[in-house]
């Protein structure tokens, strides 16, 4: 490349920016003005829960059949990124949750079923002897967003614990499916994924790889099931164009208890649905993350008032907040969700002994 060209190369490159900033400030204002909480709610209400059970796959793409969604551009995530204004405190700034140490001889001495909260949303869950583990990611990184507080358990002293294990993805984001977590865990491990990603996650040091798709059950042994369930989400990664695989929420039903894993997810009707068709949910893990600034987020992820109402049409006996406190992901500060789920509680007189907000590395026994 010629030196001259090179140097006209560069000034094009800086002046970019400047050039785009007009068409996106209008892009990203007009977006905020024409957001509603109010009409977004009303828009979740005119939705019908039969639609839940439509098809949802069509030109090689998977898609929301209850709702019309409309994808975000380069320019919506560059508008979010320059001119959504942030007002928090130093201290909602620089709360995070706290790491409780030594999690592994503590996980050598408990007897009986327990919830584990090792970081972000994987949970290491036993029951009936059998181990589970939710969107593992042990890494420093989510691709680009770098962790907060360490895992409860790094990935060598996982395996030294847990030889056997049942994975379960909820979808392809990278805070949900890490590659190197994955490649690290045992490779006879089960793991359940929803539809569009068994071959992929099959060459992640894979071998039993189950895909599942929206309402469909695998009997897991034991008397205990694994059902895969709607979410209101999408998915995208380098080499995985826009929804070419599935996201999903999963209920594990075993005979001593009941879990719903939420995965990411939007507030939608399906939550009204799944509590329907299965009753007397024990707990349930509900996404509390990157839901700033809503004219951004709200189609896709929760606010705290919206995790709150999807956990009471659940119908749930404990709400356990997941996602927070590790990686920053939206406007909010990465531990806000902590301080504004507690002030939610406390604000609505709402029973605290029923929401179980965990600290890295606790141990929740299950009665």
């Amino acid at each position: 490349m010629k030196p001259s060209t090179a140097i006209c190369f560069i000034v094009c490159m800086a002046l970019l920016p400047m050039l785009l900033m007009p068409v996106v400030s209008s892009c990203s204002s007009r977006d905020k003005k024409q957001f509603s909480e109010t009409q977004w709610a009303l828009q979740v209400e005119e939705t019908k829960a039969k639609d839940l059970y439509l098809p949802h796959y069509r030109n090689k793409k998977f898609f929301v059949p209850w709702m019309k969604i409309k994808d975000k551009r380069f320019l919506d995530v560059l508008g979010w990124k320059l001119f959504s204004k942030t007002n928090y405190t130093n201290p909602e700034k620089a709360f995070l949750p706290r790491v409780i140490p030594d999690t592994e001889n503590r996980i050598k001495q408990i007897q009986g079923d327990f919830i584990l909260w090792i970081g972000h949303n994987t949970f290491l869950i036993r029951i009936d002897g059998a181990y589970w583990l939710t969107d593992p990611i042990f890494s420093k990184r989510a691709l680009l967003p770098a962790r907060l507080p360490p895992p409860a358990l790094d990935i060598e002293a996982f395996n030294r614990i847990v030889k056997d294990v049942n994975i379960v993805i909820s979808h392809n984001h990278y805070d949900h499916l890490d590659r190197s977590s994955m490649k690290q865990l045992p490779p006879h491990s089960r793991v359940f994924v929803p539809n569009g990603l068994k071959n992929y996650v099959m060459g992640m040091n894979k071998r039993n790889v189950h895909a599942m798709d929206w309402w469909e059950s695998f009997e897991t042994g034991k008397g205990s099931r694994l059902i895969c369930l709607p979410a209101q989400h999408w998915s995208l990664r380098i080499n995985q164009r826009r929804n070419q695989s599935l996201w999903a929420s999963y209920l594990l039903i075993t005979p001593s208890v009941t879990l719903y894993f939420g995965g990411d997810s939007g507030y939608f009707k399906g939550f009204r649905e799944i509590g329907r068709t299965h009753p007397k949910i024990d707990y349930a893990f509900m996404a509390t993350t990157a839901y700033h600034p809503r004219w951004f987020m709200h189609a896709q992820h929760m606010n705290i008032e919206e995790a709150v109402k999807g956990f009471e049409d659940l119908g749930a006996n404990y709400f356990i907040p997941t996602q927070w406190g590790t990686f920053h992901l939206g406007s909010e500060p990465a531990g806000f969700p902590g301080l504004d789920l507690t002030r939610h509680i406390k604000k609505n007189n709402l029973d605290p002994s029923r929401f179980k907000i965990m600290d890295i590395g606790q141990i929740l026994p299950i009665n």
